[in-house]
């Protein structure tokens, strides 16, 4: 059997659950996508804190679905909607630093979003950056290994992914 590096993540994330540990809080983010002529791409936001290369991302609010958050999400941090897959395409996993010092271990779900309106105003417009770039560009500019796979991965087949 072959170990691609994400399922090495993955297998070490169940072995840790498996020993014990703080289970990870669970994040949605949206992987904004849309067809420019006859390439893909995907669109980041810089993060509020540090100014990283992120998805747009967050916690679920009430009994909010995890696809529901991410549409949410891409709205409030990158202005975008659109046609959100309703099955995710993979987890990845990051240490959030919080106020407090502590650093939270998060679990993110990734749902395509296949950018249908992208409004040139929206509720963080002051606070981030958002830039389109290819998958390729994009794996490059995040910094968890496991984002930019699952990023990676996605390029030349996202209407079998976000159907």
């Amino acid at each position: 059997m072959i170990f691609t590096h994400a399922t090495r993540i993955g297998l070490t994330e169940r072995l840790r659950r498996l020993f014990g540990g703080n289970p990870p809080r669970v994040q949605a983010a949206a992987l904004p996508w849309r067809r420019e002529g006859d390439r893909i791409e995907v669109l980041l936001v810089t993060s509020r804190g540090t100014g990283r290369w992120v998805l747009p991302k967050g916690w679920p609010e009430a009994s909010e679905s995890l696809a529901g958050t991410a549409a949410r999400e891409a709205r409030e941090e990158a202005g975008v909607e659109g046609s959100m897959a309703k099955t995710e395409i993979g987890r990845y996993f990051y240490g959030k630093e919080m106020e407090s010092g502590l650093t939270w271990r998060c679990e993110v779900a990734v749902f395509p979003l296949q950018v249908k309106r992208e409004a040139a105003r929206w509720p963080e417009k002051k606070e981030r950056t958002r830039r389109w770039v290819t998958p390729e560009e994009a794996a490059a500019m995040v910094k968890e290994p496991d984002l930019a796979g699952l990023i990676a991965a996605f390029d030349g087949h996202p209407r079998e992914i976000a159907a």
